[in-house]
């Protein structure tokens, strides 16, 4: 079963609503390069991870509009589209879910102009809102997207670092990909008046499973083949980005002065042996075992919201990413 189904929710609601949202901006023209783009990014489809979080959170408590919710998870989805157009860009992904990368399909300029205004977009939105939408906006557009842009400052400034300390590793994908599962969970369960303590809760969960989720994507970079993942296998190490497989790989003797080799010049041949190296070391067990401390306190979390009914749907979220190798 989708984890969509399972949740109760209809995603092509959201992925509407993403549209609206953009074709109701009067500024925009309507056969202008962003109503385009985004109209071609939401067909290109995505699992809606996020802005399913924002309805989830939205169930632990009683005064939330559906509109509102519906709107908010399109919002932050949109949020995260803008991130993928940047990440692709600054990696220099030629794709992403199978098709060309925006800056691919158009050029560079027009991607990052693209990214932007979705960004500038979610603010002018939120501002609706009133009181509610500034605590939104500090939220979900203010804290959550320069959280994403010093995660991708922080790989930018350690590219082919082997020497990275393991904090800043995992500050970044906190910074990049936990703090906006996080904050998704958090303003659905604002956007409702849940408890301020459910709301603590949330968050928390959200972190947990944002961490857990990166690690796992590490791990799925060098586990997986360029059909399964829409993009070139390997491309984190191609691209210089030292992940937690790499760290504990680079703690073996024998494979640490293979990888210290890989820099920007190095062929990409050499690097997919290398890439191959790692896969076999054994070491991904190593990596999901730090993934799984995540889970595990994720689903303490779980056991302490157990009083309200939509755990369950905590649950569920749990068990995807538990199981998750896709």
């Amino acid at each position: 079963m989708k984890l969509s189904e399972a949740l109760n929710i209809d995603i092509t609601r959201i992925d509407k609503e993403m549209l609206r949202i953009v074709k109701h901006d009067r500024d925009v023209p309507r056969q202008s390069i962003i109503q385009k783009s985004v109209a071609d990014l939401v067909a290109s489809g995505g699992k809606r991870i996020r802005p399913m979080l924002v309805i989830v959170g939205s169930r632990f408590g009683q005064e939330a509009s559906k509109a509102q919710v519906l709107q908010l998870a399109a919002a932050a989805e949109l949020i995260h589209v803008a991130s993928l157009i940047h990440d692709d860009i600054i990696d220099e992904s030629d794709m992403r879910r199978g098709q060309q990368a925006l800056h691919k399909a158009t050029d560079v300029n027009k991607a990052v102009h693209v990214a932007n205004y979705l960004m500038a977009r979610v603010v002018e939105l939120l501002t609706k809102y009133g009181e509610d939408g500034q605590q939104f906006i500090q939220e979900l557009s203010g804290i959550t997207t320069s959280k994403l842009c010093l995660g991708e400052y922080q790989q930018l400034n350690n590219q082919y670092n082997y020497d990275i300390p393991m904090e800043t590793y995992l500050d970044k994908s906190n910074n990049k990909t936990a703090i906006l599962m996080a904050a998704c969970l958090q303003i659905g369960a604002q956007a409702a008046k849940a408890d301020p303590k459910v709301v603590e809760l949330l968050y928390a969960f959200g972190e947990n499973l944002g961490m857990a989720f990166q690690i796992k994507d590490d791990v799925l970079d060098f586990t997986q083949s360029s059909a399964q993942l829409g993009k070139p296998a390997g491309t984190d190490l191609m691209n210089g980005q030292v992940t937690l497989p790499v760290l504990y790989a680079l703690q073996d003797p024998e494979l640490a002065p293979r990888i210290r080799s890989i820099h920007a010049d190095t062929a990409p041949e050499e690097t997919q042996d290398v890439i191959k190296a790692i896969r076999e070391s054994g070491v991904m067990e190593k990596v999901i075992e730090r993934s799984d401390v995540y889970m595990d306190k994720a689903r303490d979390i779980i056991t302490q919201l157990n009083t309200y009914e939509a755990h369950e749907d905590l649950a569920h979220i749990w068990r995807y990413f538990s199981a998750r190798d896709h």
